[in-house]
């Protein structure tokens, strides 16, 4: 098991930045995966970006490239996402999330992840 708790949300304005964190309870190199996942009302989750623990390679959805950045700190068994340049499409509940050591599907899928966390919001306002 692996617990997961996020942090960091908040309401910003269209064109700022928020940093979100998400401390593992145990090393996350013993995930394959980890990845960010957010869901707006009404709508599924969906995959924003993940990263392979060992290597660090990272994976992007379309619509975040280039102003998103995550980033695995395994020392501190901590994930993050750096958003940048905010827009209001970008609001939703942010999920951490984590698989069990290896890979069980496409890095963006939420059915390829077993572990999640509880979610910290993200308000955009234009």
């Amino acid at each position: 098991q692996m617990q997961l708790v996020e942090s960091g949300g908040g309401s910003v304005q269209a064109g700022e930045s928020l940093r979100l964190s998400c401390a593992a309870s145990r090393d996350t190199w013993s995930a394959y995966y980890m990845g960010w996942f957010r869901q707006a009302p009404g709508k599924e989750r969906e995959g924003v970006a993940a990263i392979h623990t060992r290597d660090k390679t990272t994976f992007y959805a379309d619509s975040v490239k280039g102003r998103f950045t995550i980033s695995l700190d395994n020392y501190e068994r901590t994930l993050y996402l750096q958003m940048n340049s905010l827009k209001p499409e970008d609001i939703g509940t942010y999920f951490c999330a984590a698989d069990r050591g290896f890979p069980a599907g496409p890095s963006l899928s939420s059915t390829s992840y077993n572990f999640w966390g509880q979610g910290t919001q993200v308000t955009v306002s234009s």
